[in-house]
């Protein structure tokens, strides 16, 4: 059975358009709760299962969360309501509180009009593909409510927030401290506006929070992991050393250094690599994705990293480093995986990584990866209709054929569907930028041709 409505991060789409209305969330809350209760129990308390909703400042989370909350309550499950709340946050508390799973609403990186419907394990990791697929074979029976006396309960977690501060402090070495760093943190309008300034403020360093002023429309509007210029012009108006960049859930982080020079998930996976490896603490290797820099790879070649290559997403990365027993991965966009730390990717707790790698050396995040050449690597989304087929359409075929014999082994050529909108994602990447821009551009425009 292939999977209906979960894609490669839980639920998501337009907000009013299937799946994301308030009928089929609730009905997706039941057809969870019916599932997850059928699991193994972990409870908290009392008789029912619990689930734990967060979400981020999106104004339709509102609505998400009472139509959720509606549908496991009539599954017999109970709900601990966290309010806005960074994705990886809602994995820590899953598993501190010994839940059946947690949910969180959110569309990440997406704009306003657009959420999403995430699931964690009571393990606080993304729910496995026979799960997903149980609950959407769960979505095709009827809503039988439980009887009253069954109903599943709700109340609302009010230290949810101070939890997961301490939580993230804990991950960065109680004998270092960032006294002396001053660090502008963009929250993106997102989940992280009321406690990532607090985890850096806490641990001594002086914070400049941009960003952090949500009102439900502006999540990601130019601001966060997707949009840096507000983070680099922050940095250099407040002299600081270097800023930080999480996206709408916080499971994203991109930094700036004190120029305003970009350190993406690429370099910043390194920074980690690297200093575990100079310490005697990586254990394995290193995992990326299909879109991971070709320089990266050639780096770590040469400090003796073994490197392993998954699908792209965060979920692929995970189960690569399971299967290996690694325990460091990530993707170029953000994504960072360090499974000593936390179950899930987390944008504060590898940040704090990162810091930790450079307190230590007394360097600087230039300096840390000056052995680090990333190739020109370019990247086109090109909208596509519902069910398009590049590897069917023999003009595309055609011309990917016509790039990578023009690169000849200096570069690569990937084509893949996203999981989470309509969009074919074209990148290039080689030694030559001159060749990549040219064969990225020609490239996407016969996709745009054959597409329609």
């Amino acid at each position: 059975m292939t999977r209906k409505y979960f894609g490669t991060d839980g639920v998501r789409g337009r907000v009013g358009e299937e799946p994301i209305t308030p009928d089929f969330v609730m009905r997706l809350g039941y057809a969870a709760g019916k599932v997850l209760a059928a699991q193994e129990r972990r409870l908290p308390q009392g008789d029912h299962p619990a689930v734990v909703i967060g979400k981020d400042t999106r104004i339709s989370g509102y609505m998400l969360e009472s139509a959720l909350q509606a549908g496991l309550s009539a599954a017999g499950v109970d709900v601990l309501l966290t309010g806005p709340m960074p994705t990886p946050a809602v994995a820590y508390l899953t598993r501190a509180l010994r839940a059946q799973a947690g949910i969180v609403i959110s569309a990440s990186h997406n704009p306003f009009e657009d959420n999403g419907i995430k699931f964690f394990s009571a393990a606080g990791t993304k729910l496995p593909d026979k799960t997903e697929r149980a609950i959407e074979k769960a979505l095709e029976d009827p809503m039988q409510t439980m009887p009253s006396a069954k109903l599943g309960k709700a109340r609302r977690l009010n230290d949810a927030a101070g939890r997961y501060i301490e939580f993230c402090k804990s991950t960065f070495p109680t004998e270092l401290d960032l006294r002396g760093l001053r660090i502008v943190v963009d929250c993106a309008h997102g989940a992280t506006y009321h406690v990532a300034p607090p985890v850096f403020h806490e641990l001594g360093a002086e914070v400049i929070s941009i960003g952090n002023l949500p009102d439900g429309l502006n999540i990601n509007h130019e601001c966060g992991a997707t949009h840096l210029q507000a983070l680099q012009d922050a940095v250099k108006q407040h002299r600081a050393d270097l800023g930080i960049a999480l996206d709408g859930d916080g499971d994203r982080l991109m930094m700036v250094d004190a120029s305003g020079v970009v350190f993406d998930g690429d370099r910043l996976l390194y920074v980690i690599a690297k200093y575990r490896h100079l310490h005697g603490q990586l254990k394995g290797g290193v995992v990326g994705t299909l879109m991971t820099n070709l320089g990266m790879e050639h780096a770590l070649e040469k400090l003796n990293i073994p490197f392993a290559r998954a699908k792209v997403g965060d979920r692929y990365v995970l189960e690569l480093l399971d299967e290996r027993g690694w325990q460091v991965g990530g993707e170029g966009s953000g994504h960072i995986l360090c499974l000593d730390r936390h179950s899930t990717g987390d944008g504060i707790v590898s940040a704090l990584q990162v810091l930790h790698a450079l307190r230590v050396e007394k360097t600087t995040l230039g300096d840390f990866t000056k052995d680090l050449t990333l190739y020109p690597q370019v990247l086109i989304n090109v909208p596509v209709c519902k069910g398009f087929d590049f590897s069917a359409s023999p003009q595309v075929q055609a011309r990917l054929a016509e790039a990578e014999l023009d690169l000849d082994g200096a570069g690569r050529v990937l084509l893949r569907a996203s999981g989470t909108e309509p969009l074919l994602r074209v990148m290039v990447e080689g030694k030559s930028g001159q060749k990549v821009q040219h064969w990225a551009g020609a490239i996407a425009d016969m996709v745009r041709q054959t597409a329609g």
